[in-house]
């Protein structure tokens, strides 16, 4: 019962003592309650009952019983990191079994072995317990023997094997009531997804375990260690560390198991590393070493000496022993038969390379790089990315753009597996170094139009193709309808200035609810939304009179590329990070005179854009001619508000996340019937005034306000309409972008929520504060409300990146309307809107805060 129904066991057992029962049934009880603490509880109360347990057994008289117990005792002190006396406690108890109760033994062993690492002698032990197992007719322990030799056939990379030996465990759970066993199932079944390399399946899948687990009542450390896994392969390395430091805390506060511990520790190690966090991932993999080692646990203890390594070249670090620890470290990794042992040998090319010992480096990196032909995704970009290091040593840059290609090809197959617009987005962090190191060959070898495609290469990937859809999930769209009216109930408490604590607690668990069942999402076949077909070719044919600034990033400098008259050229700009910094007190500034008694700070903004336009167009300004501009910024740069700039103040500017992107908004058709949609969403000061006279001007326009101004009325007039304008107060989530939202009758209007319209509106205005602003992810992906809607098949947006007046806006939005019937394009209409408006300082941070995007 212990693991059918955790709880009940231990009162049962308790019960049993109570009766003063014989040493036989007493020993039993004891072990119930021992294993109880082992695995749900303080590991030192674990050992008292057990070795109690193992008393009592000998006065029984019973070898069957001891052996049992013995068993029992050593997994728990190998859990408490005593790994000697665990071991010893094992050669007795499989000297005092016989038959099947020694089958059992050895594979509770076998599992000892694989929580040590050495994995041959948890199958030698393993493959010896199942067939007297499957002979005493015992269905649950042959299913757990199953399911502990697929998960050591996953730690050796043999996925096949272990697909094989789930599935044959799962069928025999079905037959039992074992629902602690039931729910690890599930867990394993994860942990195989994840290995074949479906990450949406083994979300999934952890999460339904987590679910289970929880109807027990029981903790679930081990389920965190690979949660975490999976949530870094997911680019969600943030959310890894704090899970993986909050079971920390939980382990400590209980006294849980010495071994787990340990592996929390090198999963937090992972995710700070991965976070970009290396002091963090130094701490906690210095630990990990420490308890492994203390552990003997050789296989884990060098798994965490690998991160430990990374962490420190992250930091900064470099020194030829580094390098003698990382081959080292590769090594024994490839003796264990570890997958991880290309990633060591990158690590020691790559610290080579940077001491100029090139020797060196091209005998670690020719070991890496073959693991390009083979493979989970992860292990063959890892591979290319050797291959690529190996041809700029030797010189040769084709050999590192060939070697970057085909590994951003495997990137982008993994990418279009994944379902949500968030997960692909992330995704792409895993090609950062990929793509970097090809802009770098590009730019040496083939000058700007080279460095042009590989800056398209790997740049806005998610508007390639819209996110897959699940508009039939019952249980996401009650999901969404219940955030919706908790996130109104919570806002109208505000308001009210009543307390909304409750409120917001099960908002926030709304919104994982509606996260996790996105990211489960299964995306398109490989190939579906293609990146690697631009055409700067084509870009120039289609340009006209309009000039594309495409601003790319090289070793922290941007560089302008002018794309026009036929032909590419480059200039220097400034310091990526002196622009950040610009554009953040720019945005500062903009804040403030949104609004009355702030114009002092006009000239200071206005100050600032003329900075910004040395540092991010530089020599190019020259050259913009007289025409439209289109600018294409990195996602580091989404903020800057591009109509500041001097020199593009008067022009007709457009926003675009990448080229590819721009051209695929110009070869958008818009839907036929030209319908229109007027929606005034509630709280607006000036209470959305430009709405009643647009409806006027339109005359046929679909008008949402009041109480039709509802989230699903508002998504079924939107869908493939032509024309839409929504009049909201608009919210940017930094910690959540895909919960950024504007304000409707019955709650917020999120990205969710778009992303479920067959076709977004081919054009629609964001009368709203911060509507353009993005969250910058991955390699060079922004996620929010503009592009969600890029994709969908909305050709142009406009959009504002800062908080605006409400009273400034309606005249903005009514010039801007004014230029649109009369057949502008929204930038034509949003330039002739901002040169009506009043030259007051409000008036006019109003007209730069907004911007056009796409290209309708």
């Amino acid at each position: 019962m212990v693991f059918a129904a955790p709880n009940e066991a231990l009162a049962g057992a308790q019960r049993v003592l109570d009766a003063d029962p014989p040493p036989s049934h007493a020993s039993v009880a004891h072990q119930v309650i021992g294993i109880w603490h082992r695995d749900f509880g303080d590991i030192r109360v674990a050992l008292g009952h057990l070795r109690r347990a193992r008393d009592l057994a000998a006065r029984a008289d019973s070898a069957d019983r001891e052996a049992d117990v013995l068993a029992t005792l050593g997994v728990a002190l190998v859990h408490a990191g005593r790994t000697r006396q665990g071991l010893t406690s094992f050669e007795r108890g499989v000297a005092r079994g016989s038959g099947h109760t020694r089958a059992r033994v050895l594979f509770r062993r076998a599992y000892v072995w694989w929580v040590l690492g050495r994995h041959r002698e948890a199958l030698g032990d393993v493959r010896r317990a199942i067939p007297v197992l499957r002979q005493a007719d015992d269905v649950i322990w042959t299913a757990r023997a199953l399911t502990l030799r697929a998960t050591v056939h996953l730690a050796l990379g043999a996925v096949d094997r272990a697909d094989a030996d789930f599935t044959a465990a799962e069928r025999l759970w079905e037959t039992t009531g074992q629902e602690h066993d039931k729910a690890d199932a599930v867990e394993s079944r994860g942990l195989a997804a994840f290995r074949s390399g479906d990450i949406p399946a083994a979300l999934r899948l952890l999460d339904e375990a987590e679910e289970r687990y929880a109807k027990l009542g029981t903790p679930t450390f081990m389920l965190c260690v690979r949660r975490c896994e999976v949530l870094m392969a997911a680019g969600l390395a943030p959310e890894a560390l704090a899970e993986a430091d909050a079971a920390i805390a939980a382990i400590d506060e209980i006294g849980g198991q010495s071994t787990r511990k340990a592996e929390l520790l090198l999963a937090a190690a992972r995710a700070a590393r991965s976070a970009g966090d290396p002091h963090t991932a130094i701490a906690r993999a210095d630990a990990a070493v420490r308890l492994f080692a203390g552990q003997r646990r050789s296989w884990w203890e060098t798994h965490a000496r690998l991160v430990l390594i990374e962490a420190r070249g992250a930091a900064g670090r470099r020194s030829g022993r580094m390098v003698a620890d990382a081959a080292r470290v590769a090594e024994r990794l490839a003796s264990f038969g570890s997958p991880a042992a290309p990633e060591a040998s990158l690590l020691a090319g790559r610290i080579a390379l940077a001491l100029g010992w090139t020797a060196d480096a091209e005998r670690h990196l020719a070991v890496a790089a073959r693991s390009r032909r083979a493979g989970p995704p992860p292990a063959r970009v890892t591979g290319w990315a050797a291959q690529a290091l190996r041809a700029r040593a030797a010189g040769s840059g084709r050999g590192v753009l060939q070697a970057c290609r085909r590994g951003l090809d495997v990137l982008d197959d993994h990418r279009m597996t994944l379902g949500a617009s968030e997960l692909r987005a992330r995704a792409t962090a895993q090609g950062a170094e990929l793509a970097a190191l090809a802009q770098q060959a590009a730019l040496a070898r083939g000058g700007p139009r080279r460095l042009l495609e590989w800056s398209e290469r790997w740049r806005a990937t998610i508007l390639s193709a819209p996110p897959t859809r699940p508009p039939a999930d019952p249980a996401l769209l009650s999901g969404l309808t219940a955030f919706r009216e908790i996130a109104a109930r919570a806002e109208a408490a505000r308001v009210d200035g009543r307390p909304v604590p409750a409120l917001e607690r099960e908002q926030r668990r709304l919104e994982r609810e509606i996260r996790s069942r996105t990211l489960h999402m299964r995306g398109t076949a490989p190939g579906y939304g293609d990146t690697s077909s631009f055409d700067p070719g084509r870009l120039l044919d289609r340009l006209g009179d309009t000039r594309l600034v495409e601003l790319a990033v090289l070793d922290g400098r941007v560089h302008v590329l002018l794309c026009g008259q036929g032909r590419v050229r480059r200039f220097e700009g400034g310091a990526l990070a002196e622009a950040v910094a610009e554009a953040e007190h720019v945005q500062a500034g903009l804040r403030r005179l949104a609004h009355p008694g702030a114009e002092a700070r006009l000239p200071v903004v206005e100050a600032a854009g003329h900075r910004l336009q040395e540092l991010l167009l530089a020599g190019a300004v020259r050259h913009l001619g007289s025409g439209p501009v289109v600018v294409v910024p990195p996602g580091a740069l989404h903020r800057v508000p591009w109509a500041l700039l001097p020199s593009l103040r008067e022009r007709v500017l457009s926003v675009s996340p990448s080229a590819g992107s721009w051209l695929r908004a110009r070869d958008t058709e818009p839907p036929p019937g030209g319908r229109q949609v007027l929606v005034r969403g509630p709280g607006l000061a000036t209470g959305g005034a430009e709405v009643p006279e647009l409806a006027g001007r339109y005359g046929t326009a679909t008008v949402l306000e009041g109480a039709d101004a509802q989230v699903p009325r508002v998504l079924a007039e939107l869908d493939g309409a032509a024309l839409a304008h929504l009049a909201a107060h608009g919210t940017f989530r930094a910690d959540s972008p895909l919960f950024s939202s504007l304000r409707m009758a019955d709650g917020p209007l999120i990205v969710h929520d778009f992303e479920r319209l067959d076709r977004s509106p081919y054009r629609i205005i964001l009368s709203s504060c911060d509507t353009a602003r993005l969250a910058s992810v991955g390699a060079d992906e922004l996620l929010g409300l503009v592009t969600a809607l890029l994709p969908l098949g909305t050709a142009g947006v406009v959009a504002s990146s800062a908080p605006v007046s409400d009273a400034a806006v309606v005249p903005l939005m009514l010039a801007l309307h004014k230029g649109l019937d009369a057949g502008l394009s929204l930038a034509e209409a949003l330039r002739d809107a901002r040169a009506a408006l009043p030259g007051d300082a409000v008036h006019q941070a109003t007209g730069w805060a907004f911007a056009a995007f796409g290209a309708a």
